[in-house]
C-alpha cells in the first residue's frame, strides 16, 4: 500500500496555449504548481513568481499588495489597531433595501466595503442597487461543462471578473461545484455535472481567471448540497469515503489548485450537523487537511448559531447580523468565543482582500464591452452544444438552396437566458432562436415560416408545408424547487410527435437546464441539446444548425431513459425520510451507477456527435509499472477522418482492481482536441498518482493499492475502444 501526501493535483490547464479570440490573460503566474504556505497564508507559486518578476499589474493590485506574505503582515497590523466593536462589525453583512449583499467597511481604518454579487452564469443584479445594471447573460455552467474545455472555463471567468470590476463589485459567488447526484434538482444547470474530475478542472480554471482580475471568487455550496426540496432542513448522510472521493473533491481542487478566496457553507446538514456549524467539514477538512487560508461565508440565512458556528469555522455571516452581531460580541464577553478566533475570522478575509488589491482600489464603474463579451458567450455556447442525433446527416442545414424552414415550438420565441433564482442575470442583449435563424438567413433563398408558439394541429400543418421543421422545446428550472419528473412539461412531447409525423425532416432543439426524457428519440431526424445558451441563444442556435460552428460538446451528465433509472430511486435516498437523505448508493453516482447496475441510459456521460468523424489509435503509457511516487502519461493519436474542422474529447477512464470496491470505471483525465479535416495529432494526458488513489477510512488518507489497473480510452463512458494495463507495485 502506498500512502500519498495531501493535496489535489489538477491537470496542466494553465499551461494550455492562449486560444485565438479569447480574452487576454491578465496574469502570467502559471510557472509553478499552486502550493499553499499555511503559516504565511500565501501561495508558494505567487512568491516564486514575484522573485522572477512574472506578475503583471493586470489584476488591479500592485506588486506589494499581491505579495501574500505582505498581505499577511498588513492584515495582522490592521486587526491589532481595531476595537472589539469594530471587529464585530466586520463579521456580518448589513442588509438594507438597497443593498443586502454588503459588508460595509471602515473608512477611518482604510477598510473597503465587501460587495457581493451572484454569478455562476454571469454577474447577477443581486441587490436592488444593481437592479437596473445589466450584464452578459452567459451560457449556463452545465453548458460550459459540455465543452470539456478548461480554456473556455477561463474565458468564462474572464468575462465574470471583468464585468464584476465594471459594475464596481468585488466578490462573486461562483463557481457552484455541487455534484449532480439528482438530475431533477432545480439547480443542476448551475453546476458542472456528475463527475468530480470534470468539475474540478473546469472550476480551477474558472476561479483562477476570475481572481486574476482582482475579484474574489467564492466556491459553493459546501457541502453535499444536492437537492432543493427540503434544502434548509435535509440531513445528507454520507460516508467519509464517498464524501472525499466524490462530493468534496471539486472543493479540494478549488482550494488547493485554484487558491479560491472564499467558500460558502450550505443550507443543508451533513451527517447530523448544519454545514455552517460543522467542525469536521470546516475545521478538520477545509482549514486543516487542505490548508485553506481564505474565509468561509454562510449562504444567505444559512447560519444557525453564534458559538457553534464561530467555533466550527464559519467566518462571515450573510446577509445580516442575526448571530454574528451583538450575539457574537456577548459570546466573546462571556468567554464562549475567544477574541483570537474573532481575529482569525477577519484575518482570513482581509488577507484575501489585500492580496487581490481591494484595499488599494477605489470602487469605480465602467462600461461593459458588450459586443466582445457576447462573442465569448456565443463561442462557448456553440462549443458546449451537444449533437445527440443526426439521422442521415440532416444537419447542418443548407443555407444556399431554395427551401422552406418552419421554426416551431414554445421556446422558438423565448430566450433561454438560464434558470431561476439567484443565478439570474439582467441581460445586456438577447435574441430568440426564431430571430437568430431569420437573421442568419437574410440574403439567402431560404424562407422562414414563423410557427412559434402554435398549437399542435397548426404546428403539424406548418411543418407539412415546409422542407425542414425545427421545433424548439424546453423547460424552466430554478433554485427553490426540484422537478417531479424529467419529462418535458406542457405536452411538448405530443407536439414533437405531431410535427415529426407531419415532416420526416424534423430537428428538435432542446433548451433545458438538465437532462430531459425523449420518448420520441427515434421519431425525429436530429436532436440538438442546447441547454441554456444565455442571451446569445438565437445566434448560437443558428450557428450550430447551419454549420457555421461544428457542435463538439459532450454530455457532462448522463441522460436517463426513464424516471426510474439512476441511483436515487428510493425515498430513503431522495428526497429522504424523516429529514435524512441516505447516500447509500455510495460511489455509484451518475454513469458509475449505470455501469455498476447494468442499466442502459438514453445517452451516456461523455457522449456527443459531430459534423465530422474521428479515429483514436496507438494508445501508449509512458510507464506500465508504477513504484511509489511515480505517475504515468497516456498518449493516443487522434485523427479527424471527416471533411470538416471539429473537436473531439479524448477521455481516460480507470478500472480499479475489483477488490477495492470502486465503480467499474471512473474518469481520470481528458483533453479537448480541435483538428482540421484530415489532421492527425498525438495527444498526451497526465495520469497523476492521485488519479489511482482511494480514500482509506481507517488510515484517514489517500492510498494507492497494489494491483492491475485498466486504462480505458475513448470518447464517452460507454465507448472506450482502447485499453492498456497499468501495474502498481
Amino acid at each position: 500500500m502506498l500512502s500519498l501526501v495531501r493535496g489535489y493535483a489538477s491537470g496542466s490547464d494553465s499551461e494550455a496555449p492562449h486560444r485565438e479570440g479569447s480574452l487576454p490573460r491578465l496574469q502570467t503566474t502559471d510557472l509553478f504548481r499552486p502550493t499553499r504556505n499555511r503559516a504565511a497564508g500565501t501561495s508558494l507559486r505567487l512568491v516564486l513568481a514575484l522573485a522572477i518578476g512574472s506578475i503583471t499589474s493586470g489584476c488591479g493590485a500592485n506588486d506589494d499588495a499581491s505579495d501574500g506574505a505582505n498581505a499577511n503582515r498588513r492584515a495582522r497590523e490592521l486587526i491589532a489597531s481595531m476595537s472589539l466593536e469594530q471587529k464585530i462589525s466586520q463579521t456580518h453583512g448589513t442588509a438594507s433595501e438597497e443593498d443586502f449583499r454588503i459588508v460595509p467597511g471602515i473608512a477611518a481604518l482604510g477598510i473597503p466595503d465587501l460587495t457581493v454579487t451572484n454569478g455562476p452564469a454571469g454577474v447577477g443584479p443581486g441587490p436592488a442597487v444593481l437592479s437596473n445594471v445589466p450584464a452578459t447573460a452567459l451560457p449556463s455552467p452545465l453548458l460550459l461543462a459540455s465543452t470539456w474545455d478548461p480554456v473556455m472555463a477561463k474565458d468564462f471567468g474572464d468575462v465574470q471578473g471583468l464585468e464584476m470590476r465594471a459594475i464596481g463589485r468585488n466578490l462573486i459567488e461562483a463557481p457552484a461545484v455541487d455534484l449532480a447526484r439528482v438530475p431533477i434538482t432545480g439547480r443542476t444547470f448551475e453546476g458542472y455535472g456528475e463527475d468530480p474530475e470534470l468539475i474540478s478542472r473546469l472550476a480551477v480554471a474558472n476561479i483562477r481567471a476570475i481572481q486574476s482580475h482582482g475579484v474574489l471568487a467564492m466556491v459553493k455550496h459546501y457541502a453535499a448540497n444536492n437537492q432543493e426540496l427540503n434544502r434548509l432542513t435535509i440531513d445528507a448522510q454520507v460516508s467519509e469515503r464517498t464524501l472525499r472521493e466524490l462530493y468534496l473533491a471539486p472543493f479540494e481542487a478549488a482550494v488547493v489548485s485554484g487558491e479560491v478566496s472564499s467558500v460558502m457553507c450550505s443550507y443543508n446538514l451533513l451527517n447530523g450537523a448544519h454545514s455552517c456549524e460543522n467542525s469536521h467539514l470546516l475545521n478538520d477538512i477545509l482549514k486543516g487537511d487542505w490548508d485553506f487560508a481564505g474565509f468561509v461565508q454562510s449562504d444567505f440565512f444559512a447560519a444557525r448559531s453564534t458559538v457553534g458556528s464561530a467555533l466550527a469555522g464559519m467566518d462571515l455571516e450573510m446577509p445580516s447580523a442575526e448571530f454574528f452581531g451583538a450575539p457574537l460580541l456577548a459570546a466573546i464577553q462571556r468567554g464562549e468565543v475567544t477574541e483570537s478566533r474573532l481575529d482569525d475570522m477577519l484575518m482570513r478575509r482581509f488577507r484575501e482582500m489585500i492580496r487581490h488589491g481591494l484595499f488599494e482600489r477605489e470602487p469605480a464603474t465602467s462600461p461593459i464591452p458588450a459586443a466582445q463579451h457576447a462573442a465569448v458567450a456565443r463561442r462557448i455556447g456553440a462549443a458546449g452544444t451537444v449533437l445527440l442525433r443526426n439521422h442521415e446527416n440532416i444537419l447542418p442545414l443548407a443555407a444556399t438552396a431554395p427551401s422552406r424552414i418552419a421554426v416551431l415550438g414554445p421556446w422558438a420565441s423565448r430566450v433561454a437566458l438560464g434558470g431561476g433564482g439567484s443565478s439570474m442575470v439582467n441581460p445586456i442583449r438577447q435574441i430568440t432562436p426564431l430571430d437568430g435563424i431569420a437573421q442568419r438567413l437574410v440574403g439567402t433563398s431560404v424562407e422562414v415560416i414563423d410557427g412559434a408558439g402554435r398549437d399542435k394541429v397548426e404546428s403539424a400543418r406548418l411543418a407539412s408545408a415546409a422542407d425542414t421543421a425545427i421545433v424548439v422545446v424546453g423547460n424552466f428550472e430554478s433554485e427553490g424547487f426540484d422537478r417531479e419528473t424529467l419529462a418535458l412539461p406542457d405536452d411538448q412531447d405530443a407536439l414533437i410527435r405531431a410535427i415529426a409525423a407531419a415532416n420526416p425532416r424534423t430537428v428538435v432543439v432542446v433548451h433545458a437546464g438538465a437532462p430531459v426524457l425523449m420518448p420520441w428519440v427515434n421519431e425525429v431526424a436530429a436532436i440538438v441539446e442546447g441547454w441554456y445558451p444565455g442571451g446569445e441563444d438565437g445566434h448560437t442556435t443558428a450557428a450550430v444548425l447551419f454549420g457555421d460552428v461544428n457542435p463538439s460538446g459532450k454530455l457532462p451528465i448522463t441522460f436517463p431513459a426513464s424516471d426510474d433509472q439512476g441511483p436515487t430511486g428510493t425515498p430513503e435516498r431522495y428526497p429522504g425520510i424523516d429529514g435524512k437523505a441516505h447516500y447509500d448508493e455510495g460511489l455509484e453516482v451518475g454513469y458509475r451507477w449505470y455501469q455498476a447496475n447494468g442499466q442502459t441510459p438514453l445517452f451516456p456521460f461523455g457522449f456527443g456527435l459531430s459534423y465530422t468523424t474521428f479515429r483514436l489509435e496507438g494508445l501508449e503509457l509512458s510507464r506500465v509499472r508504477l513504484e511509489p511516487g511515480q505517475s504515468t502519461e497516456v498518449t493516443v493519436r487522434v485523427t479527424n477522418t471527416g471533411a470538416r474542422t471539429g473537436a473531439e474529447v479524448v477521455q481516460v477512464y480507470v478500472a480499479y482492481p475489483p477488490s477495492l470496491g470502486e465503480p467499474p470505471r471512473q474518469l481520470r483525465s481528458f483533453a479537448r482536441v480541435e483538428l482540421a479535416a484530415g489532421e492527425s495529432r498525438r495527444v498526451s494526458l497526465p495520469l497523476a498518482e492521485r488519479a489511482l488513489a482511494v480514500w482509506d477510512a481507517n488510515d484517514q488518507g489517500w492510498v494507492v493499492r497494489r494491483g492491475s489497473y485498466g486504462i480505458l480510452v475513448g470518447t464517452s463512458s460507454e465507448d472506450t475502444p482502447l485499453s492498456a494495463s497499468l501495474t502498481v507495485r
